[in-house]
Protein backbone atom coordinates (compact mmCIF):
# COMPACT_ATOMS: atom_id res chain seq x y z
CA UNK A 1 0.00 0.00 0.00
CA UNK A 2 1.41 3.54 -1.25
CA UNK A 3 -0.81 5.29 0.97
CA UNK A 4 -4.04 6.85 1.38
CA UNK A 5 -6.50 9.26 0.06
CA UNK A 6 -8.95 11.26 2.46
CA UNK A 7 -12.63 12.80 0.61
CA UNK A 8 -13.95 15.45 3.27
CA UNK A 9 -15.30 18.27 3.33
CA UNK A 10 -13.49 19.37 6.64
CA UNK A 11 -10.06 18.34 8.30
CA UNK A 12 -10.44 20.86 11.51
CA UNK A 13 -9.92 20.85 15.25
CA UNK A 14 -13.58 21.51 15.74
CA UNK A 15 -16.55 19.55 14.73
CA UNK A 16 -17.34 15.77 15.63
CA UNK A 17 -17.08 14.75 11.83
CA UNK A 18 -14.15 17.32 11.09
CA UNK A 19 -12.02 16.72 14.39
CA UNK A 20 -11.97 12.86 13.87
CA UNK A 21 -11.04 13.19 9.85
CA UNK A 22 -8.25 15.26 10.94
CA UNK A 23 -6.85 13.14 13.53
CA UNK A 24 -7.22 10.02 10.86
CA UNK A 25 -4.88 12.09 8.46
CA UNK A 26 -2.13 13.02 11.13
CA UNK A 27 -2.17 9.22 12.52
CA UNK A 28 -1.70 7.80 8.63
CA UNK A 29 0.39 10.30 7.69
CA UNK A 30 2.72 9.22 10.18
CA UNK A 31 3.29 6.04 8.54
CA UNK A 32 3.33 7.08 5.07
CA UNK A 33 1.49 9.64 2.40
CA UNK A 34 -1.68 11.05 2.72
CA UNK A 35 -3.52 13.14 0.51
CA UNK A 36 -6.33 15.20 1.15
CA UNK A 37 -9.29 16.31 -1.02
CA UNK A 38 -11.19 19.15 0.83
CA UNK A 39 -12.65 22.17 1.62
CA UNK A 40 -10.37 23.18 4.41
CA UNK A 41 -7.85 21.76 6.39
CA UNK A 42 -6.14 22.99 9.43
CA UNK A 43 -2.67 24.76 9.02
CA UNK A 44 -0.75 22.72 11.75
CA UNK A 45 -1.99 19.37 9.88
CA UNK A 46 -1.08 21.05 6.46
CA UNK A 47 2.30 21.57 7.86
CA UNK A 48 2.91 17.80 8.58
CA UNK A 49 5.33 15.66 6.43
CA UNK A 50 3.49 13.31 4.13
CA UNK A 51 -0.03 15.60 3.56
CA UNK A 52 -0.82 16.84 0.32
CA UNK A 53 -3.39 19.21 0.07
CA UNK A 54 -5.91 18.93 -3.02
CA UNK A 55 -8.57 21.85 -1.80
CA UNK A 56 -11.51 22.35 -3.37
CA UNK A 57 -14.01 25.09 -4.10
CA UNK A 58 -17.05 25.90 -1.63
CA UNK A 59 -18.69 28.81 -3.52
CA UNK A 60 -20.32 31.30 -1.01
CA UNK A 61 -19.41 29.04 1.73
CA UNK A 62 -22.41 26.72 0.84
CA UNK A 63 -22.44 23.43 1.59
CA UNK A 64 -24.87 22.61 -1.13
CA UNK A 65 -22.99 25.01 -3.51
CA UNK A 66 -19.38 23.03 -2.98
CA UNK A 67 -20.53 19.12 -2.62
CA UNK A 68 -20.88 18.33 -6.29
CA UNK A 69 -17.16 19.87 -6.43
CA UNK A 70 -15.73 17.90 -3.75
CA UNK A 71 -17.67 14.90 -5.27
CA UNK A 72 -15.93 15.14 -9.00
CA UNK A 73 -11.97 15.75 -7.49
CA UNK A 74 -12.37 13.05 -4.86
CA UNK A 75 -13.19 10.84 -8.14
CA UNK A 76 -10.65 12.38 -10.18
CA UNK A 77 -7.63 12.06 -7.89
CA UNK A 78 -8.79 8.71 -6.93
CA UNK A 79 -8.38 7.76 -10.80
CA UNK A 80 -4.70 9.08 -10.36
CA UNK A 81 -4.15 7.37 -6.96
CA UNK A 82 -5.67 4.08 -6.85
CA UNK A 83 -3.70 2.81 -9.59
CA UNK A 84 -0.48 3.07 -7.39
CA UNK A 85 -1.66 1.75 -4.40
CA UNK A 86 -3.37 4.05 -2.74
CA UNK A 87 -6.81 3.12 -0.53
CA UNK A 88 -9.64 6.00 -0.96
CA UNK A 89 -11.62 6.76 2.27
CA UNK A 90 -14.79 8.58 1.69
CA UNK A 91 -17.30 10.01 3.98
CA UNK A 92 -20.69 8.83 3.53
CA UNK A 93 -22.55 10.27 0.62
CA UNK A 94 -19.47 13.14 -0.09
CA UNK A 95 -18.21 10.95 -3.02
CA UNK A 96 -18.44 7.58 -4.68
CA UNK A 97 -15.51 5.20 -4.78
CA UNK A 98 -15.66 1.91 -4.86
CA UNK A 99 -13.03 1.51 -1.22
CA UNK A 100 -13.77 2.45 2.16
CA UNK A 101 -16.94 4.50 3.52
CA UNK A 102 -16.38 5.84 6.77
CA UNK A 103 -20.25 6.53 7.80
CA UNK A 104 -20.41 9.50 10.34
CA UNK A 105 -24.14 9.90 10.19
CA UNK A 106 -26.71 8.26 8.17
CA UNK A 107 -29.36 10.93 6.78
CA UNK A 108 -31.98 8.38 5.62
CA UNK A 109 -32.27 7.69 9.69
CA UNK A 110 -33.83 10.94 10.65
CA UNK A 111 -36.16 13.72 8.81
CA UNK A 112 -35.47 16.68 7.37
CA UNK A 113 -35.24 19.91 10.07
CA UNK A 114 -38.84 21.81 9.48
CA UNK A 115 -37.74 25.34 11.30
CA UNK A 116 -37.67 28.43 9.68
CA UNK A 117 -40.20 29.81 6.43
CA UNK A 118 -41.65 27.90 3.59
CA UNK A 119 -38.65 28.36 0.90
CA UNK A 120 -36.02 27.77 3.82
CA UNK A 121 -37.77 24.17 4.99
CA UNK A 122 -38.02 23.34 0.95
CA UNK A 123 -34.58 23.52 0.56
CA UNK A 124 -33.81 21.62 3.59
CA UNK A 125 -36.03 18.86 2.32
CA UNK A 126 -34.33 19.01 -1.43
CA UNK A 127 -30.65 19.01 0.48
CA UNK A 128 -31.28 16.14 2.63
CA UNK A 129 -33.29 14.11 -0.23
CA UNK A 130 -30.07 14.78 -2.34
CA UNK A 131 -27.86 13.75 0.75
CA UNK A 132 -30.03 10.40 1.31
CA UNK A 133 -29.55 9.39 -2.38
CA UNK A 134 -25.81 10.38 -2.46
CA UNK A 135 -25.21 8.23 0.94
CA UNK A 136 -27.11 5.29 0.20
CA UNK A 137 -25.34 4.80 -3.21
CA UNK A 138 -22.01 5.24 -2.13
CA UNK A 139 -22.27 3.02 0.78
CA UNK A 140 -24.05 0.07 -1.42
CA UNK A 141 -20.81 1.02 -3.45
CA UNK A 142 -17.72 0.52 -1.20
CA UNK A 143 -15.72 -2.32 -0.31
CA UNK A 144 -15.87 -2.09 3.72
CA UNK A 145 -18.44 0.75 5.62
CA UNK A 146 -17.02 1.83 9.20
CA UNK A 147 -18.96 3.21 11.23
CA UNK A 148 -18.65 5.24 14.26
CA UNK A 149 -21.51 3.19 16.82
CA UNK A 150 -23.64 0.22 16.41
CA UNK A 151 -26.66 2.40 16.14
CA UNK A 152 -24.71 3.60 12.83
CA UNK A 153 -24.01 0.10 11.25
CA UNK A 154 -27.57 -1.07 11.95
CA UNK A 155 -28.96 2.12 10.40
CA UNK A 156 -26.25 1.44 7.35
CA UNK A 157 -27.79 -2.40 7.02
CA UNK A 158 -31.54 -1.80 7.27
CA UNK A 159 -31.47 2.18 5.67
CA UNK A 160 -29.24 1.89 3.13
CA UNK A 161 -28.84 -1.66 2.35
CA UNK A 162 -25.48 -2.31 3.19
CA UNK A 163 -24.77 -6.23 3.58
CA UNK A 164 -23.80 -6.60 7.05
CA UNK A 165 -20.33 -8.91 6.44
CA UNK A 166 -18.91 -5.11 5.34
CA UNK A 167 -19.94 -2.80 8.67
CA UNK A 168 -17.52 -2.61 10.72
CA UNK A 169 -17.97 -1.01 14.05
CA UNK A 170 -14.90 1.69 15.50
CA UNK A 171 -15.64 4.23 18.24
CA UNK A 172 -14.20 7.61 17.98
CA UNK A 173 -11.31 8.74 20.57
CA UNK A 174 -10.67 11.48 22.42
CA UNK A 175 -8.02 13.80 23.67
CA UNK A 176 -7.29 12.26 27.10
CA UNK A 177 -4.69 14.60 28.27
CA UNK A 178 -6.83 17.55 27.94
CA UNK A 179 -10.27 16.23 29.27
CA UNK A 180 -9.20 15.75 32.54
CA UNK A 181 -11.76 15.24 35.37
CA UNK A 182 -13.01 18.63 36.67
CA UNK A 183 -12.12 19.37 39.91
CA UNK A 184 -13.85 21.73 42.21
CA UNK A 185 -11.26 24.48 41.92
CA UNK A 186 -11.12 23.99 38.69
CA UNK A 187 -15.22 24.81 38.29
CA UNK A 188 -15.04 27.77 40.78
CA UNK A 189 -12.32 29.25 38.48
CA UNK A 190 -14.43 28.58 35.32
CA UNK A 191 -17.30 30.14 36.68
CA UNK A 192 -15.71 32.92 37.69
CA UNK A 193 -14.02 33.93 34.61
CA UNK A 194 -17.51 33.03 32.82
CA UNK A 195 -19.55 35.46 35.27
CA UNK A 196 -21.55 32.71 36.76
CA UNK A 197 -23.80 32.55 39.81
CA UNK A 198 -21.94 29.64 42.06
CA UNK A 199 -25.53 27.50 41.93
CA UNK A 200 -25.70 24.10 39.82
CA UNK A 201 -25.64 24.56 36.20
CA UNK A 202 -26.75 22.42 33.15
CA UNK A 203 -24.77 22.56 30.18
CA UNK A 204 -26.14 21.76 26.24
CA UNK A 205 -23.93 21.53 23.05
CA UNK A 206 -25.66 21.45 19.83
CA UNK A 207 -26.41 23.54 16.23
CA UNK A 208 -29.66 25.82 17.26
CA UNK A 209 -30.64 25.81 13.16
CA UNK A 210 -33.09 22.39 13.23
CA UNK A 211 -34.36 20.20 16.00
CA UNK A 212 -31.89 17.20 15.32
CA UNK A 213 -30.25 17.86 18.86
CA UNK A 214 -33.64 18.47 20.17
CA UNK A 215 -33.58 21.62 22.36
CA UNK A 216 -36.84 22.53 22.10
CA UNK A 217 -37.71 19.10 24.14
CA UNK A 218 -35.08 20.38 26.11
CA UNK A 219 -36.20 24.20 26.50
CA UNK A 220 -40.39 22.64 27.01
CA UNK A 221 -38.85 20.44 30.53
CA UNK A 222 -36.87 23.46 31.47
CA UNK A 223 -39.55 25.69 31.38
CA UNK A 224 -41.30 23.21 33.20
CA UNK A 225 -39.01 23.28 35.78
CA UNK A 226 -38.54 26.60 36.44
CA UNK A 227 -41.96 27.07 37.67
CA UNK A 228 -40.96 25.26 40.27
CA UNK A 229 -39.51 27.15 43.42
CA UNK A 230 -37.60 24.33 44.45
CA UNK A 231 -35.53 24.13 40.65
CA UNK A 232 -32.00 26.44 41.47
CA UNK A 233 -30.47 24.96 38.26
CA UNK A 234 -29.57 27.75 35.41
CA UNK A 235 -28.73 25.64 31.61
CA UNK A 236 -25.81 27.24 29.46
CA UNK A 237 -26.91 26.65 25.70
CA UNK A 238 -23.26 26.14 23.79
CA UNK A 239 -24.25 26.38 19.86
CA UNK A 240 -24.99 29.15 16.81
CA UNK A 241 -27.85 28.73 14.45
CA UNK A 242 -30.81 30.32 12.59
CA UNK A 243 -32.90 29.47 15.23
CA UNK A 244 -31.20 31.34 18.18
CA UNK A 245 -32.28 34.41 18.19
CA UNK A 246 -35.80 33.01 18.20
CA UNK A 247 -35.01 31.04 20.79
CA UNK A 248 -33.59 33.82 22.89
CA UNK A 249 -36.61 36.08 22.43
CA UNK A 250 -38.78 33.02 23.40
CA UNK A 251 -37.02 32.54 26.85
CA UNK A 252 -37.03 36.32 27.43
CA UNK A 253 -41.10 36.44 26.83
CA UNK A 254 -41.15 33.17 29.02
CA UNK A 255 -39.43 34.80 31.91
CA UNK A 256 -36.44 32.88 31.38
CA UNK A 257 -33.81 35.04 30.41
CA UNK A 258 -32.32 34.40 33.82
CA UNK A 259 -31.86 30.85 33.74
CA UNK A 260 -31.11 30.14 30.42
CA UNK A 261 -27.50 31.56 29.48
CA UNK A 262 -26.94 31.60 25.43
CA UNK A 263 -23.47 31.16 24.87
CA UNK A 264 -22.95 31.09 20.94
CA UNK A 265 -20.47 29.09 18.94
CA UNK A 266 -17.35 28.63 21.24
CA UNK A 267 -13.78 27.38 20.42
CA UNK A 268 -13.42 26.76 24.67
CA UNK A 269 -15.81 23.96 25.51
CA UNK A 270 -13.84 22.10 27.11
CA UNK A 271 -13.38 25.41 29.74
CA UNK A 272 -17.02 25.87 29.83
CA UNK A 273 -18.21 22.55 30.75
CA UNK A 274 -15.42 22.67 33.52
CA UNK A 275 -18.11 24.98 34.95
CA UNK A 276 -21.03 23.51 34.36
CA UNK A 277 -22.52 19.80 36.85
CA UNK A 278 -23.99 18.28 34.31
CA UNK A 279 -24.90 17.94 30.46
CA UNK A 280 -28.01 17.15 28.93
CA UNK A 281 -28.62 16.33 24.92
CA UNK A 282 -31.35 15.31 24.32
CA UNK A 283 -31.06 14.44 20.46
CA UNK A 284 -33.95 13.39 18.04
CA UNK A 285 -30.80 11.61 16.04
CA UNK A 286 -27.20 11.09 16.58
CA UNK A 287 -24.88 8.78 14.92
CA UNK A 288 -22.73 8.94 18.30
CA UNK A 289 -22.23 12.26 20.39
CA UNK A 290 -19.00 13.89 21.01
CA UNK A 291 -19.90 16.48 22.40
CA UNK A 292 -21.45 14.07 25.15
CA UNK A 293 -18.71 12.04 25.25
CA UNK A 294 -16.31 14.76 26.19
CA UNK A 295 -18.00 15.94 28.70
CA UNK A 296 -18.22 12.35 30.16
CA UNK A 297 -14.59 12.52 30.07
CA UNK A 298 -14.62 15.48 32.23
CA UNK A 299 -16.52 13.56 34.71
CA UNK A 300 -20.02 15.16 34.26
CA UNK A 301 -23.17 13.06 34.46
CA UNK A 302 -25.03 13.60 30.70
CA UNK A 303 -28.53 12.95 29.99
CA UNK A 304 -28.52 11.15 26.62
CA UNK A 305 -30.72 10.31 23.89
CA UNK A 306 -31.32 6.65 23.52
CA UNK A 307 -30.96 7.65 20.08
CA UNK A 308 -27.11 8.46 20.49
CA UNK A 309 -24.46 5.92 19.69
CA UNK A 310 -22.67 7.40 22.80
CA UNK A 311 -25.03 5.76 24.71
CA UNK A 312 -24.06 2.40 24.09
CA UNK A 313 -21.50 2.73 26.40
CA UNK A 314 -23.70 3.67 29.31
CA UNK A 315 -23.68 0.58 31.82
CA UNK A 316 -26.91 -0.27 33.85
CA UNK A 317 -26.14 1.71 37.16
CA UNK A 318 -26.78 4.84 34.41
CA UNK A 319 -29.40 3.92 32.64
CA UNK A 320 -31.71 6.64 34.61
CA UNK A 321 -29.20 9.32 32.47
CA UNK A 322 -30.24 7.94 29.16
CA UNK A 323 -33.96 9.90 28.04
CA UNK A 324 -35.34 6.95 25.95
CA UNK A 325 -37.93 9.26 24.26
CA UNK A 326 -36.60 12.75 22.95
CA UNK A 327 -39.82 13.79 22.16
CA UNK A 328 -40.94 13.70 25.46
CA UNK A 329 -40.05 16.68 27.44
CA UNK A 330 -42.21 15.68 30.73
CA UNK A 331 -39.47 12.34 30.84
CA UNK A 332 -36.34 14.80 30.66
CA UNK A 333 -37.72 17.15 32.90
CA UNK A 334 -37.89 13.92 35.31
CA UNK A 335 -34.65 12.78 34.67
CA UNK A 336 -33.25 16.32 35.54
CA UNK A 337 -34.96 16.53 38.80
CA UNK A 338 -34.01 13.01 39.40
CA UNK A 339 -30.05 14.18 39.05
CA UNK A 340 -30.23 17.22 41.24
CA UNK A 341 -31.47 14.88 43.83
CA UNK A 342 -28.74 12.56 43.42
CA UNK A 343 -25.99 14.87 41.86
CA UNK A 344 -23.43 13.22 44.14
CA UNK A 345 -23.97 9.59 43.52
CA UNK A 346 -24.22 10.23 39.86
CA UNK A 347 -21.09 11.92 39.60
CA UNK A 348 -19.80 8.90 42.03
CA UNK A 349 -21.38 6.20 39.10
CA UNK A 350 -20.14 8.37 35.95
CA UNK A 351 -16.47 8.44 36.90
CA UNK A 352 -15.44 4.89 35.94
CA UNK A 353 -16.74 5.55 32.39
CA UNK A 354 -15.27 8.80 32.31
CA UNK A 355 -12.05 6.63 32.66
CA UNK A 356 -12.30 4.19 30.42
CA UNK A 357 -13.45 7.12 27.70
CA UNK A 358 -10.36 9.21 28.55
CA UNK A 359 -8.08 6.45 27.85
CA UNK A 360 -9.19 5.61 24.35
CA UNK A 361 -7.13 8.41 21.92
CA UNK A 362 -7.30 9.71 18.84
CA UNK A 363 -4.48 7.14 17.73
CA UNK A 364 -6.25 4.44 19.13
CA UNK A 365 -9.43 5.25 16.36
CA UNK A 366 -7.29 5.29 14.01
CA UNK A 367 -5.20 2.76 14.65
CA UNK A 368 -8.43 0.23 14.40
CA UNK A 369 -9.34 2.00 11.60
CA UNK A 370 -6.12 1.72 9.51
CA UNK A 371 -6.41 -1.77 10.29
CA UNK A 372 -9.64 -2.49 9.06
CA UNK A 373 -8.65 -0.72 5.49
CA UNK A 374 -5.43 -3.03 5.82
CA UNK A 375 -7.53 -6.18 6.42
CA UNK A 376 -9.87 -5.27 3.57
CA UNK A 377 -8.51 -6.52 -0.20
Amino acid sequence: MSGHLLVAGDFMPHGGMDRANLELARFLAAESPVHLVAHRVDAELLATPNVIFHPVTRPFGKHLLGQPFLAHAGREWAKRLAPQGFRVVVNGGNCCWPDVNWLHCVHAAYPAPVTGNGIRRMKARFVHTLAQRAERKAARMARVVICNSHRTARDAVELLGVHESRVRVVYLGGDGASLTLVTPTERAVARAALGWEDRPWVGFVGQLGNRVKGFDTLYAAWRELCHSPLWDANLAVIGEGFDRPAWEARAKADGLAARIRFLGFRTDVPTVLAACDAVTAPSRYDAYGLAAHEALCRGLPVVVSAKAGVSEHYATNLADLILTDPENSAELADRLRNWRANRESFAGCVRPLADELRSRTWADMAREIRDVIMSTP
